[in-house]
């Protein structure tokens, strides 16, 4: 998340450091590095018209260049913040993208547009929301690319998407389920069991700000990389992972967690008792899928 504390450094001092020169070369050693963009880039638009939304998301041009630089090949936009500046914010946010070279998925100028996969290097990357309703892209109207997976829906669109083609592994990337749960919710585990059956290579979702566990190839949330959030003390959302994976077309072969702790708009790499607090944490979780 780039957007409101992130947003107010980077254009106070738009070479503000995001991460620790340690961080970035972690990630930088990877084939190809991956994030969920959960805020628009842009200078225009208005706030979403929605008296319940109680946070807006919008980052200035530079983080663009920023993510750029950081090594980041491709993000997700299917998140409920694409939209929170409304269509023009989104649609320049995939103007900047495509400026500095990031590829997207996930949101569009229209329907097909949204749920167009990414094509990366080895790689088709495919971006679902789950929320909100009214941010899903239309046959003339941008948007996120958006299902209804709380409720069950698994539409034939998404299906099709996560079907593998020879050679081409397919990363899933689903923004789903609510904020701040240590643990997926029953409709959360249930449309992984449906990904993973359409072919998804690995699935690796997203929306709780928090990591959760791993189940065969389902990461079932990230957790977060960069943001200004309070902290909770006991979900530890101050702490996260940067996850390692190596892939082939018959799933991962390895997956690997470097701890992260995330100060005010600035990450670094975890050690000591918070290194240890990430390790166990992540052990319980992922042995609770496991049963």
């Amino acid at each position: 998340m780039l957007g409101r504390g992130v947003a107010d450094r980077l254009r106070a001092d738009p070479r503000a450091p995001l991460v620790a020169p340690e961080v970035a070369e972690v990630a930088q050693s990877a084939d190809l590095f991956v994030l969920n963009l959960e805020c628009c880039i842009s200078d225009r638009g208005k706030r979403f018209p929605d008296p319940r939304k109680p946070f807006f998301f919008r980052a200035p041009p530079i983080a663009a260049e920023r993510l750029a630089e950081l090594g980041v090949d491709a993000v997700t936009l299917a998140n409920n913040h694409a939209l929170d500046y409304g269509p023009d914010a989104l649609l320049d946010t995939i103007e900047h993208l495509d400026r500095v070279g990031i590829a997207h998925a996930g949101a569009g100028a229209d329907e097909t547009a949204a749920r167009r996969p990414a094509r990366l290097p080895g790689l088709r990357l495919v971006a679902v929301g789950d929320h909100p309703a009214a941010f899903a892209a239309g046959p003339s109207r941008p948007g996120i690319a958006y299902a209804d997976l709380r409720g069950g829906e698994f539409p034939d669109w998404l299906s099709k998407a996560a079907a593998p083609a020879p050679d081409e592994p397919v990363l899933v990337s689903p923004h789903w389920g609510p904020n701040m749960l240590a643990e997926p919710l029953p409709a959360v585990r249930v449309a992984a069991q449906r990904l993973v059956a359409a072919g998804a290579t690995l699935v690796a979702g997203h929306s709780a700000h928090v990591f959760q566990g791993v189940k065969g190839r389902v990461l079932f949330d990230l957790g977060d990389f960069v943001d200004d959030y309070a902290v909770d003390r006991k979900l530890r959302n101050d702490l996260g992972v940067l996850w390692l994976v190596t892939l082939d077309a018959t799933g991962p072969q390895r997956i690997e967690t470097v701890p992260l702790r995330l100060d005010y708009c600035h990450t670094r790499l975890a050690t000591g008792a918070d290194a240890a607090w990430i390790a166990r944490r992540f052990n319980e979780l992922s042995e609770k899928l496991a049963n």
